[in-house]
């Protein structure tokens, strides 16, 4: 089990390097990165009273390839869009009374399951080991569930936000979280040094 152990201690972790790019780099890929966050959350199946979409899986994948810090930040950008009013989120809306709706939990707990994913991506949970890559995916998924189902009892009742915002998500969950590792592999499959230089 030493095999899984949470290093190392300098992060160098990622197919795209971001971590060893310059500033400007970095700015770009923040770009790239609300843009497919933006992409990604036009995919939804309507639900009530929350939608099913692709940003969980969009976001999970930001905090995997680019890190806990960079990936939080990524994430933070698309939802300052997002709450300018910019049409970023899911369907195409945008503007603050989405943050404070029954999505409002969901998407607060976004950077801090971008950081969690990246975090574990960090120490070797990524597409060099494929099982702790979904396992990661799946604890970044979980993580998500749990604040959003909480901010949702808060509106109306613990029993219905667990109805109508944990289990119907839990097996979508499950499948993106498998999608998610499955595309850190081809990155890694691609990669000539897996264990990053």
């Amino acid at each position: 089990m030493t095999d899984i152990a949470f290093s190392p201690s300098k992060p160098s972790f990622s197919p795209l390097r971001l971590q060893t790019r310059s500033y400007a780099w970095q700015a770009a890929a923040i770009v790239i990165g609300t843009l497919f966050l933006a992409l990604l959350s036009q995919i939804e199946v309507p639900m009530v009273p929350v939608p099913v979409t692709m940003q969980a899986f969009a976001v999970t994948l930001v905090g995997a390839l680019y890190g806990w810090r960079l990936g939080a930040i990524t994430i933070i950008a698309w939802l300052v869009e997002g709450a300018v009013g910019l049409p970023v989120l899911s369907g195409g809306a945008g503007g603050a009374a989405h943050f404070v709706g029954p999505t409002g939990g969901y998407l607060f707990a976004f950077p801090l399951v971008g950081a969690l994913v990246g975090w574990l991506a960090e120490r070797g949970w990524n597409g060099s080991r494929v099982l702790l890559a979904f396992a990661g995916m799946v604890l970044g998924n979980l993580a998500c569930l749990v604040l959003g189902t909480a901010w949702l009892a808060v509106m109306i009742g613990l029993e219905q936000a667990i109805a109508f915002g944990f289990l119907p998500f839990l097996v979508g969950g499950l499948l993106k979280s498998a999608l998610g590792a499955a595309t850190l592999k081809l990155f890694w499959s691609n990669k000539a040094d897996p264990a990053g230089a």
